[in-house]
């Protein structure tokens, strides 16, 4: 996952243009809120929409179902599964 520095002070800049900050500054205002926390709210709800999207996989009810199957029948090790698992440091 990418991460990026944040300097130290909390302040953000970016140009809008004109009718784009009015539409913000009239939905801040049909909020009773003002533009920075009518803009921080709603991006935050959109980064932390777009983070869970990025880290949550989405199985089809057949897929689930073939999962469940699998942990509840687990097919026999193959050769390889088990000279892998042989292969493994004794950790006791």
């Amino acid at each position: 996952m990418p991460r990026l520095n944040v300097a130290e002070n909390s302040r953000m800049s970016f140009r809008v243009d004109r009718e784009d900050k009015a539409l913000l500054m009239r939905a801040a205002a049909l909020q009773n809120t003002d533009l920075t926390a009518f803009v921080l709210t709603t991006a935050m709800r959109e980064a932390r929409a777009a983070i869970e999207a990025a880290e949550t996989e989405r199985l089809s009810a057949r897929d689930s179902q073939a999962v469940l199957d699998l942990l509840e029948n687990p097919p026999e090790p193959n050769e390889r599964l088990m000279a892998a698992a042989f292969a493994m440091p004794d950790k006791s």
